[in-house]
């Protein structure tokens, strides 16, 4: 324990950072080679590949729409997307998590295009005047509870934002991309990922307090 508060004691702010600027380059590196290898027509590499990154594309799916059979098919159907489009990845516009979450969000945006005349929740222009609030929470959406139930607490929560502010929350808080990236992703300015996140975070932080 003494080992452990003398390395937080000496490590700086700048060398955290530094060592998650080196995290994110060896993961970016991971990429583009097995990339490379899938373009070549390695199948072990596509593998690889997929096992990377189908947490991350199953959470994302999982928070959109709420429903683990329904996330793990559309899952496969990005996947499915993403071999059939990796030639047209370009490493110098982006990294290729920003590139794979902006085509699991077109997939998902227009899943729910398809689907919501089925759902009980309104569309995007209805619901957007009720969602209006000038209110920012600072605290991560995810910390207000904790453990299985908070788990499911927050999933209930995610759906009954409209699906603008419960992709931003869900790119942001529980993905983790920088503000830069998911306005690549979502193609809006940076100021507009603000501002659908501070509305999102409000929005959820009273669906959760009503529910607890």
């Amino acid at each position: 324990m003494a080992a452990i508060a003398t390395v937080a004691q000496v490590t700086t702010p700048g060398q955290t950072a530094a060592w998650a600027g080196e995290r994110r380059r060896a993961v970016l590196d991971q990429d583009l080679q097995l990339i490379e290898r899938c373009l070549g027509g390695e199948e072990a590499a596509w593998e690889d590949l997929v096992k990377i990154h189908t947490r991350r594309v199953y959470a994302i799916c999982y928070r959109f729409v709420g429903s683990d059979q329904e996330a793990q098919d559309l899952t496969q159907e990005i996947f499915l997307r993403v071999f059939r489009s990796l030639k047209s990845f370009r490493s110098g516009e982006g990294s290729f998590t920003v590139w794979l979450a902006r085509l699991s969000r077109n997939l998902l945006i227009d899943h729910y295009r398809r689907t919501k005349l089925d759902r009980s929740t309104d569309s995007i222009e209805e619901q957007l005047p009720m969602l209006e609030e000038k209110t920012a929470m600072s605290a991560r959406t995810d910390g207000l509870v904790a453990g299985r139930e908070a788990s499911e607490l927050l999933q209930a929560g995610l759906q009954k934002l409209s699906p603008e502010l419960r992709e931003t929350v869900i790119l942001r808080d529980l993905e983790e991309l920088e503000y830069r990236e998911i306005a690549q992703v979502l193609n809006v300015p940076e100021g507009t990922v603000k501002s659908r996140l501070n509305r999102g975070r409000a929005e959820l932080a009273r669906v959760l307090r009503r529910r607890m």
